[in-house]
């Protein structure tokens, strides 16, 4: 790791509070409409509005008891995420033909901006009354250290990464992915202003999904241009910045998977769906999802206040075997895509699987045991085991479920949720073991067991 990495300076604050809890609050409000709509579920309208409302009511209340803001801080919270849902509310704003807004749509727009900064003013009031009642060990009541703002933003982006990913798996479990036929079109519309009416069957998961994607895009820019302006460690930024970059070419080939060209035509005969682009896209998907995890973690106080690395002499095999299970899922998650989209491969898959749970056992079993102490690793050992042990059981389950389709004596919806949760589980899965990766080269330093002297992290 670089130097500069081992600077105890944090990065100035800039808003990132704001940041943290607006889009929080947004990727909320965006999760429960995206339940909240799932065909066959279909909740009530008031229930959903009630749901959306209490959302923004509770970003502005974190901000009040959590940040010395006041109730400014919880309007510029609803103002924000009222900004950010501008990209949904074309969809309940749009008219009978492409890309016409109803005549009430100059009185939605800014009563929708106004609601959403007023009901974070509401809360923001309440919270502040709370904050003002605790006692004055510190901000959360645990200690006298503000929360972790600049990590807490990344980890709302990692959070809308992962529903993303969700998203995207129920699509290939419909097999929904050329449910609309045009890109970025959607039939003809702007992509945000497909009216949320038409908004069904496979529709509804295509064109969700790539709501979400625009969601994840805009929040992945945010942090990055937050990061550049307020963390001095150069690398960091150029691995944001790679990230950006990440996103963009992962929404050009989930585009390209349905058109295969670039082309604005919403005429089945004009596109040439591409498989390969599909499975690329998966692929790419979980990768970003890593990426982003470690965005969160290399932003987190943690990271930058750690003193000198403890000396190991064993580091170099946890190391070792977590390179070798990075390398396994990546291969893994290679083969599952393969997998989902052509059926295809499953013994080499079964197979490659059982190497994965062999390696992320002893990965897991080896830093509980050999690092008690030094936080977080004992956790993320944990961590491995346990989803090495849910991704085995929904594995098999998946299996289960896919023959017993095959064969007609199953439902739809068990194949549909147990392979999307092992898709996800597996994303989880690759997250953790390249933030442990990370972890163990931040914090330890292997040396010949005669060696004493401390150890500088500028050597790592």
């Amino acid at each position: 790791m670089p130097p500069e990495s081992v600077s105890p300076q944090s990065p100035r604050v800039h808003g990132a509070d704001i940041l943290a809890l607006g889009f929080g609050t947004t990727v909320t409000m965006w999760a429960i409409g995206y339940v909240c709509r799932y065909p066959g579920l279909n909740a009530p309208a008031w229930s959903v509005l009630v749901l959306l409302l209490a959302s923004l009511f509770g970003g502005g209340l974190l901000a009040g008891s959590w940040t010395t803001r006041g109730i400014r801080g919880g309007m510029a919270v609803g103002l924000l995420a009222g900004l950010v849902n501008l990209l949904v509310l074309g969809s309940l704003l749009s008219g009978d033909r492409p890309n016409h807004l109803v005549p009430s749509t100059l009185l939605w727009l800014p009563g929708a901006l106004l609601a959403s900064t007023l009901l974070g003013a509401a809360g923001a009031l309440v919270g502040k009354t709370l904050r003002r009642g605790r006692a004055p060990e510190g901000v959360l009541g645990r200690d006298d250290s503000p929360p972790d703002w600049t990590a807490a933003f990344a980890g709302v982006a990692a959070a809308a990464t992962f529903l993303l990913l969700v998203a995207g798996g129920i699509v290939t479990s419909h097999e929904a992915g050329l449910a609309v036929v045009d890109w970025p079109n959607s039939y003809g519309y702007n992509m945000f202003l497909y009216p949320l009416a038409r908004m069904t069957g496979g529709i509804y998961y295509e064109h969700a999904h790539r709501l979400l994607g625009s969601l994840v895009g805009l929040t992945t820019l945010a942090l990055v241009i937050h990061l550049l302006r307020t963390d001095p460690r150069r690398w960091l930024k150029r691995t944001a910045v790679a990230a950006l970059v990440l996103v963009v070419l992962q929404g050009i080939l989930g585009g390209l998977r349905v058109t295969g060209r670039f082309t604005m035509s919403a005429s089945p005969a004009e596109t040439a769906p591409n498989l390969l682009l599909a499975v690329i896209h998966g692929i790419t998907g979980q990768v970003f999802f890593a990426v982003m995890t470690l965005l969160a973690v290399f932003a987190s106080r943690r990271w930058r206040l750690t003193a000198e690395p403890l000396v190991a002499t064993s580091a170099g095999l946890e190391r070792s075997l977590a390179r070798l299970l990075a390398a396994g899922l990546l291969v893994q998650l290679v083969l599952g895509a393969v997998l989902r989209h052509e059926s295809s491969g499953l013994l080499v898959h079964v197979t490659m699987a059982a190497v994965v749970v062999a390696l992320a056992i002893s990965l897991g079993v080896l830093v509980v045991l050999l690092h008690r102490e030094l936080a977080p690793l004992p956790g993320f050992g944990r961590l491995l085991l346990v989803l090495t042990g849910v991704q085995v059981g929904l594995g098999l389950g998946a299996m289960v479920a896919v023959g017993a389709e095959r064969a007609g004596e199953a439902p739809l919806v068990a194949d549909l949720i147990l392979t999307t949760a092992h898709q996800a589980t597996g994303a989880l899965l690759l997250a953790s073991a390249v933030s442990l990766l990370a972890w163990l080269h931040h914090l330890t330093v292997t040396v010949p067991q005669a060696t004493t002297r401390p150890v500088s992290l500028a050597r790592d």
